[in-house]
């Protein structure tokens, strides 16, 4: 998304030289035209089917597994815990010896790797182990999902392979269902161009004390990054100058930002939910649509390239395991009585961008009853959800703003086709259903727009009577945007025409949050510049709502 006016390229762009790949699976598929094309032309959906018929990742026939003969120090790529739950999380990491090579520099052996996880840093305490097998058909990450673990706890997990230790992980659980909470400390991040900037923001996260980390979209970047690394001035190598369309392409793509010292610290200092937004695929792209309406087979193959590195690279369940172009994003995370998380996917199952996208004015396409941003089983399952009362704060974790954002000065209004304006119908369908359901309070956190934008949601803006029925803080990007500044003239024309904004800042970094059964405030930490290393961090603006009043007061 844009970070001035927010139409419908992404303000981050692919640096000038770098060129798109061709379409295929792998490089396998670039050097043999012939099987590419049958792909195309006979229907991504049949070929993928299955996730082991994707070349690069079917079994590798190995039937010796190495345990020490890895070659070189294997977790350059860091560790990371996610999917909290009562009594389990996620462990994650990736061996990759040479992180920018294909495979980071592993044979096609399965490694079995040694896993502890324990109630004291120093492992004098360990509560489970055992081995995981990493292998070449999963690049080499391990996932393991650690039962039997108390809730709201605080746990510590490393690794072990070929004589060699992975730094030591702090994780979290989540507390039971119906616990009593006084309060849960979260920050929430998107938009992370590596080549626009430093992870300042990240390293700030690792040294504060968050329950939980979401990250709400755009993990990476699509485009590539250029021969001279960006704001990075680091020589790349010719795979990562090109825009990613193939499994090799992706799964660099995320090898090179997980390099990054901050992003590793903040991964290992707390459990993380991550989401999926547009640029892990391609700008902009909807359902089976790509941006530049390429033929369905062939961006489903893509669809499931991205999908499949995305997994591979993130602390998540086999239930997030993708099949073939498909994957169960959506999903929930209760915390006791306090808060419930519900984390959306707004782009597997949406509805063109209505209008030939842009930023528009309300038009037929927009405001048609029919279109949806979630499909109709996500929106049954978000509202039948709401009905349960669960939790005093029912969250919304997703991709991009709910509120009416009309960016054009004086009478004309102009909107997002991208965003939830051009989805009238799915916005008054889910906040009005949070009325009639008696939604005690609901809260919207959001990134994608490469700005900070804190509004209160009405169903219905058309309507001066609409109430205010829930809140949103939209955070804005790690990097993406490059510096930036305090409030450019895009976001004063959003203050200026948008009543129910009440706060806008165009500067980069993240979103902590402390809830308790009273309040929720958010404090927005921005970055003076991540153009250099050592940028400062502080906090821009501390808002809060209080419980059953869904009014932003800014302090």
């Amino acid at each position: 998304m844009s970070t001035t006016h927010v139409p419908h390229r992404a303000a981050v762009r692919p640096p000038a030289g770098t060129s798109a790949a061709g379409t295929a699976l792998d490089r396998s598929d670039v050097e043999n035209p012939t099987r590419r094309k049958f792909l195309t032309v006979t229907g991504a959906t049949a070929a993928l089917a299955l996730a082991g018929t994707l070349p690069g990742i079917t079994a590798s026939g190995a039937t010796t597994v190495d345990t020490d003969r890895v070659p070189g120090y294997p977790f350059t790529l860091g560790i990371a815990s996610g999917d909290p739950l009562p009594d389990a999380v996620v462990i994650w990491t990736r061996l990759a010896p040479k992180p920018l090579e294909p495979f980071g520099g592993m044979n096609d052996r399965p490694v079995s790797v040694r896993w502890e996880v324990a109630e004291d840093e120093r492992f004098r305490r360990v509560v489970r182990s055992g081995n995981a097998l990493a292998r070449r058909e999963e690049s080499h990450s391990v996932h393991v999902d650690v039962r039997g673990l108390r809730p709201w706890r605080h746990y510590f997990y490393r690794f072990h392979v070929g004589g060699h230790t992975s730094p030591v992980g702090r994780t979290r659980t989540s507390p039971t269902a119906h616990q009593s909470m006084p309060a849960v400390s979260l920050a929430y991040a998107s938009c992370q161009a590596w080549y626009e900037g430093f992870y300042t923001a990240y390293r700030d996260m690792a040294a504060n004390d968050h329950d939980v980390v979401f990250h709400l979209g755009d993990y990476i970047y699509e485009y590539g990054v250029g021969a001279d690394g960006g704001l990075r001035k680091q020589d790349m190598a010719v795979d990562f100058q090109r825009e990613t369309t193939t499994l090799d392409d992706y799964r660099g793509r995320y090898a090179l930002y997980k390099t990054d010292p901050d992003l590793q610290a903040a991964h290992a200092a707390a459990p993380w939910i991550v989401s999926i937004d547009d640029h892990e695929v391609e700008n902009n792209w909807a359902g089976d649509i790509s941006e530049n309406n390429d033929p369905v087979a062939q961006f489903l193959v893509r669809r499931a390239n991205a999908f499949r590195a995305w997994w591979e690279h993130q602390p998540v369940r086999t239930t997030q395991l993708p099949n073939g172009p498909d994957i169960q994003m959506y999903r929930r995370f209760q915390y006791g009585d306090l808060i419930r998380f519900n984390v959306l996917d707004t782009r597997q199952y949406r509805d063109d961008q209505a209008a030939g996208d842009g930023t528009k004015a309300p038009n037929p396409d927009s405001l048609d009853p029919n279109r949806t941003i979630t499909g109709a089983a996500q929106e049954k399952w978000l509202l039948d959800g709401m009905a349960q009362h669960s939790a005093r704060w029912e969250v919304l974790a997703h991709q991009t703003a709910i509120a009416q954002l009309d960016t054009a000065a004086g009478p004309p209004v102009l909107v997002p086709m991208d965003t939830w304006d051009g989805y009238v119908a799915s916005r008054k369908r889910i906040l009005g259903g949070a009325q009639d359901r008696e939604v005690r309070n609901l809260v919207s956190i959001a990134g994608d727009l490469h700005r900070s934008v804190a509004s209160e949601l009405r169903p219905d803006y058309a309507d001066p009577s609409s109430p205010v029925v829930a809140t949103e803080f939209v955070g804005t990007s790690i990097t993406s945007g490059q510096d930036g500044m305090d409030l450019d003239a895009g976001g004063r024309v959003i203050l200026d025409e948008n009543p129910h904004v009440k706060f806008g800042n165009f500067q980069r970094g993240y979103v902590r949050c402390e809830v308790t059964p009273r309040e929720w405030t958010a404090d927005y930490r921005v970055v003076d510049k991540v153009s250099i290393r050592d940028g400062k961090v502080t906090t821009r603006a501390k808002l809060t709502v209080e419980d059953r009043v869904p009014a932003i007061h800014v302090h």
